[in-house]
């Protein structure tokens, strides 16, 4: 099959969701099976297994590029994508290539009449790019979850370091005991032997982190520590004390929002964990330097500037608004351009996004089945009192907004992925010609 076909094959797949402590149903054996059918590729390198609510992606990216630094090549693998699904397999920093990506999709269609159980189209993905990876020799693999850990098909590969950035609110049932449930699958990814590396310190669950199984866990706060999280031109500077013993100083962070200096930390962390010695400053530098973060409070214009930011749920929003408030002064409007995918508390995500405090909120629909139609999410946004308009098309949506503003607005393009892929790839595509 060529790309295309493949794709289409890909798409008849149904994609799984999750929710903490519902377990109905719930089985790593069939991806397990369809992984020795393939010759179990995931144990072919080390691997960095990320989890958590949000910051996983960002982490996930910082420390690949801190163990290409070292001269491995590495293999990342990530979820969703942005603008082309290749981005979810890569390899020292190029995408898998259409013509590899179509073969390993390929082989996985010749073995599906095999299999007991027809996979989901992210189990197939998942073993798409491990075998991807064991085929192109990657010697270290940073393995991004994609929905809560236990039950996730990237759980069959044994993280060597099980990184656990953080646990909030999202894929939950909101029951009394919703962060316990949350977190005991997230640390389903820990693996006898591993390390277990928190990107938040919490005492309430570290009890039960503790009893995850980890060989050694290290905590933000104890074992290593952010000492300094400043502003800076085009992004943060920090200094940090690493679980090694590094001290690291002045190291520049080309990104925005305070809370990446927190993931910095914890991908610095995973780093020492991997190879158990402490990381060498130039190294880190070098590393982080240039590092960027497709969709992630990504400056796309200026003129107004124009902000994209994944933000799926309250937690990402308020970091989002945080980065917003904090780096960017408030001279003129501010505009939102939010789509949501449900179920979602819609007050509760306009509220994270401090929408009430915007000047206008345009409401545009993503390109998902699972999506709030524009028309209902602004009719939400009225009853709390907010301007808003309802324009369907995302890309549409953000032309309305540049449309109402002057060079010194700011429009921020959050609530879905799939919006800010849309928006991404029209605002590029314009810019080329």
């Amino acid at each position: 099959m060529d790309l295309l076909e493949s794709l289409d094959w890909l798409n008849q797949h149904i994609s799984n969701a999750g929710t903490a402590g519902v377990e109905s149903g719930l089985s790593l054996e069939p991806v397990q099976r369809m992984m020795h059918a393939l010759g179990d590729p995931q144990h072919a390198y080390d691997v960095v297994h990320v989890t958590g609510t949000n910051g996983k992606g960002s982490t996930s990216v910082m420390a690949s590029r801190l163990i290409e630094a070292t001269n491995l090549s590495v293999g990342t693998y990530a979820s969703p994508h942005v603008e082309v699904i290749n981005e979810r397999i890569v390899r020292n920093g190029d995408l898998i290539p259409d013509d590899e990506l179509a073969a390993a999709l390929t082989d996985i269609s010749l073995i599906e009449p095999l299999l007991d159980n027809r996979p989901s189209y992210f189990e197939i993905l998942t073993a798409a790019a491990f075998r991807w990876f064991a085929d192109n020799a990657v010697e270290v693999a940073v393995i991004e979850v994609g929905m809560l850990g236990r039950w996730d098909a990237t759980n069959v590969a044994d993280g060597k370091v099980a990184v656990l950035t953080n646990v909030g609110r999202d894929h939950t049932d909101r029951s009394v005991d919703w962060r316990r449930k949350i977190a005991v699958e997230k640390v389903g990814i820990v693996k006898p032997g591993a390390t277990l590396v928190l990107g938040e310190a919490d005492d309430e669950l570290e009890p039960l982190f503790t009893e995850a199984g980890a060989e050694r866990m290290w905590v933000p706060g104890r074992d290593f520590e952010v000492l300094d999280n400043r502003l800076a031109v085009g992004g943060r500077v920090f200094d940090m004390m690493t679980p090694l013993g590094t001290r690291l100083e002045d190291v520049f962070l080309p990104l925005h929002g305070e809370h990446q200096v927190n993931n910095a930390a914890t991908a610095i962390a995973a780093w020492e964990a991997l190879f158990d010695h402490a990381i060498d400053g130039e190294l880190v530098s070098e590393a982080l330097a240039d590092v960027h973060l497709v969709g992630r409070f990504e400056v796309v214009a200026h003129d107004p500037i124009i902000i994209l930011d994944g933000a799926h749920n309250p937690d990402g929003a308020e970091a989002a608004v945080s980065a917003l408030d904090t780096e960017f002064a408030r001279i003129g409007s501010r505009i939102l351009v939010v789509g949501l995918l449900g179920p979602k508390d819609v007050p509760e995500m306009l509220e994270a996004l401090d929408a009430t405090n915007a000047d206008l909120l345009i409401a545009c629909t993503p390109d998902s089945p699972r999506a709030i139609p524009a028309v209902e999410l602004a009719a939400v946004a009225e009853d709390m009192g907010i301007a808003a308009e309802a324009v369907p098309n995302p890309v549409a949506a953000v032309d309305r907004a540049a449309a109402v503003s002057a060079d010194e607005d700011i429009i921020l393009v959050a609530g879905s992925l799939y919006i800010v892929g849309a928006v991404r790839e029209a605002l590029r595509m314009a810019a080329q010609n």
